[in-house]
């Protein structure tokens, strides 16, 4: 198992950090009808009748309110992917049939099985592709055929594709964890983390604010520094503190990294075309793609009017733009022209 999937599995082993998942990022009229103070995890795993050892990330179980008054649980079946599996929909419907079995031997189902909502967040670069129902993973057959087809679909929470607006939610700590995930310059993280902290100030919040300080410290931090080189604190405050002491250094070595990077594509492309003209144009190709490089891990995707104003710069522009990105809120305010 990852140190990725080991982080998520401590953060959502709590049930502040599930319920705002849920109020946050499922957008179902039923959602608001669950009990959260009736959060309980309940175990993931599960021995198949060949002894083969399977394993859940996460399972919880809640209280949803009925038409009339009365209660069933719902089992929340948590899946944390950094890539696309192709055949997640069969992966799912396996952990659900395990689920279920297990329910019924040990004598928790009742008389009728439990409703489950399979959920999987998932933080790698690409888009998610792979389909959500299982039905477009199998060969049409004719309808008398397909009537014992199985159905069964998965919600996703794809942390790239989620809209900005939808992580200036107050209070809600996932929305902090994913801008976190999607800061690019140190600077942002440390905007992010100060408003976690500030999300999670009390002692009831003790345990989930370790759990963030181990996830930022190793997964997060260790794209400007190892963690070996830094301190172990205790507590999300003291993180936060850490990274608010560092963060003008760690934004000067981001920006040398860029133009670094620039510097040695130029080289390379100069050596390529062997004259003084292509080392010059080469060290400006260098410059474009770094500066490209830093916009879009600040500020997402650019636009094509953004991508051709880059493109035709000088290199003087170009120069004074990638300084820009040290102190800029906007990508307007990076490529300004003054």
């Amino acid at each position: 198992m990852s140190s990725h999937d080991n982080a998520y599995k401590s953060l959502f082993s709590h049930p502040k950090a599930v319920e705002d998942l849920m109020r946050g990022f499922v957008r179902e009229d039923w959602v608001e009808r669950l009990d959260y103070a009736s959060l309980e995890k309940v175990s993931g795993s599960y021995v198949t009748d060949d002894l083969r050892d399977r394993e859940d990330d996460i399972i919880w179980r809640i209280r949803l309110g009925g038409q009339e008054g009365d209660w069933l649980y719902v089992y929340l079946l948590l899946e944390f992917q950094r890539t696309v599996d192709a055949h997640m929909a069969v992966r799912l419907l396996t952990y659900l049939g395990l689920l279920y079995q297990d329910l019924v031997k040990s004598g928790a189902a009742g008389q009728r099985l439990p409703p489950v909502f399979p959920l999987v967040l998932y933080n790698g670069e690409r888009p998610w592709s792979a389909a959500l129902d299982i039905a477009s993973l199998i060969e049409s057959a004719p309808a008398s055929l397909a009537a014992y087809q199985p159905r069964f679909r998965y919600f996703l929470v794809d942390e790239g594709r989620v809209p900005e607006e939808a992580l200036e939610q107050g209070g809600n700590t996932i929305a902090s964890l994913l801008q976190i995930e999607r800061s690019a310059s140190p600077q942002d993280i440390a905007r992010a983390v100060a408003r976690l902290t500030d999300k999670l100030n009390g002692p009831e919040y003790l345990s989930l604010r370790r759990a963030f300080t181990v996830w930022i410290r190793r997964l997060i931090l260790k794209r400007f520094a190892p963690p070996s080189e830094l301190p172990e604190p205790d507590d999300l405050p003291e993180i936060n503190t850490m990274i608010a002491e560092r963060v003008e250094s760690w934004t000067q070595q981001w920006l040398r990294q860029g133009h670094q990077e620039g510097r040695q594509e130029g080289r390379q492309e100069g050596r390529q075309e062997g004259r003084q003209e292509g080392r010059q144009e080469g060290r400006q190709e260098g410059q474009s793609l770094s500066l490209k490089r830093l916009l879009a891990r600040r500020f997402g995707s650019l636009s094509a009017e953004a991508l051709g104003r880059i493109d035709h710069a000088t290199p003087e522009q170009l120069d004074r733009w990638l300084d820009n990105v040290l102190d800029a809120d906007s990508l307007e305010n990076v490529i300004r022209e003054s």
